[in-house]
C-alpha cells in the first residue's frame, strides 16, 4: 500500500523550473498574458522540452521504481499559471513519463503558501522574488538559476545531489560569526562548540527524507560505496579543519550519513562539482553558484546573514 502523502518526500516545482518555457516567457513579456494563455492552450498537446530541474525531478521520481509498494517520493506542480493554461503542464508531465498527478494553478498568485498542505519540504522556482518571499516567510524554497540544460543521459539514472552546509542544511549561526569577526573568530567559535550540534536550516528536512530513502535501500556493507547505489548525497562546504568536526557532530546527532563530505577550505566549489556531476547543487551564496552553474544545475537558497538586503 502506498505511503500517505504525510509520510512521503514531497517536492513542489514551478512549470518553468521543470520545463523549458523560454519561448512562452518571451510571448508573455512581449505580447501579454492573454497571448501567453492562448499559446499554452493551443499547444496543450505539444510538450516543451526539459528545463533545468528536469534531470533532478526525473531521477527523484525514479526512486519509486525501487520501492513500488511504498512509492516514497511525490512531485507536485505549484504554478502561477491559470488552470486552463495549466492543462498543458500536466499533459507535458505525462508525455515525458513523469509520474506527477497533483498540481496547483493559481492564476498569478504565489503558490508556495500551500506547501504544508502538500507536505512539501522543498519548492523550486525560477521566480527570484517569489523565492525570497517564501524563504522570508519560513518556507524551504530555492531559486533555480537560469542554466541551459545539458543533454540528459537517462541511461545513468542515479540521483546525485550536492548541498552546501551552513545556511542551507543548518542555520546561519556559524556564518554570523564569520561575518562579525572573520575566519579567526569563526574557527574559534566552531572549535569551542565542536560537540554542540547546529540547528536545522531550511533544507535539513529534505536531507532527512533523502536519508530515510537511502535507509530503505537493501544494501550490504560491501555495497555502501558502490557506484550502483540508487542515490549519492554530497556536502560541499567551505569549512575546513578545525571547523569540520562540528559538521560531523551535527550529522551524527541526526543519524544522517552522506556519501561524500568535501571540506574545500575556500577552493572554488565548481572544481569539485564538475567531478561529482550532481543533478542539483544547493547553496546560499551566489558567488559559489554562478561559476558552478556553467556546468551544474544550481539552486540559490536566499537564507540567513549572507542574504540580508541593505
Amino acid at each position: 500500500m502506498p505511503y500517505p502523502i504525510s509520510e512521503k518526500l514531497v517536492v513542489g516545482i514551478s512549470s518553468t523550473a521543470l520545463f523549458d518555457l523560454s519561448e512562452e516567457d518571451r510571448i508573455f513579456r512581449e505580447d501579454g498574458e492573454e497571448a501567453f494563455k492562448a499559446y499554452q492552450i493551443a499547444k496543450k498537446d505539444d510538450p516543451p522540452g526539459p528545463g533545468t530541474a528536469y534531470p533532478f525531478i526525473k531521477r527523484l521520481l525514479h526512486l519509486n521504481t525501487f520501492f513500488p509498494e511504498q512509492k516514497p517520493v511525490e512531485v507536485v506542480i505549484l504554478s502561477r499559471n491559470d488552470p486552463e493554461a495549466g492543462v498543458r503542464i500536466m499533459n507535458s508531465a505525462k508525455a515525458h513519463e513523469l509520474d506527477i498527478t497533483r498540481g496547483m494553478f493559481r492564476s498569478g498568485e504565489p503558490p508556495f503558501r500551500f506547501m504544508s498542505a502538500f507536505n512539501a519540504c522543498l519548492y523550486l522556482s525560477t521566480n527570484k522574488d517569489e523565492v525570497r518571499e517564501a524563504v522570508s516567510s519560513g518556507f524551504p524554497a530555492g531559486f533555480v538559476l537560469p542554466t541551459k540544460p545539458k543533454s540528459d543521459d537517462l541511461v545513468d539514472m542515479q540521483l546525485r545531489l550536492a548541498f552546501d552546509f551552513d545556511g542551507v542544511l543548518v542555520d546561519d549561526e556559524a556564518e554570523t560569526m564569520f561575518a562579525d569577526g572573520g575566519l579567526p573568530l569563526f574557527h574559534h567559535h566552531e572549535e569551542q562548540n565542536r560537540d554542540r550540534p547546529l540547528r536545522d536550516g531550511p533544507l535539513m528536512p529534505l536531507l532527512q527524507n533523502l536519508s530515510n530513502i537511502q535507509k530503505l535501500e537493501k544494501s550490504g556493507e560491501a555495497r555502501s560505496n558502490s557506484p550502483d547505489k540508487i542515490m549519492r548525497v554530497a556536502i560541499v562546504t567551505a569549512r575546513n579543519a578545525p571547523a569540520h568536526e562540528r559538521m560531523v557532530t551535527t550529522m551524527k546527532k541526526l543519524d544522517i550519513t552522506v556519501d561524500d563530505a568535501i571540506f574545500t577550505g575556500g577552493i572554488e566549489k565548481k572544481n569539485f562539482l564538475d567531478v561529482l556531476e550532481p543533478q542539483m547543487f544547493f547553496d546560499d551564496q551566489l558567488t559559489h553558484l554562478e561559476p558552478a552553474a556553467e556546468s551544474t544545475p544550481c539552486v540559490h537558497i536566499p537564507f540567513g546573514v549572507r542574504n540580508q538586503e541593505g
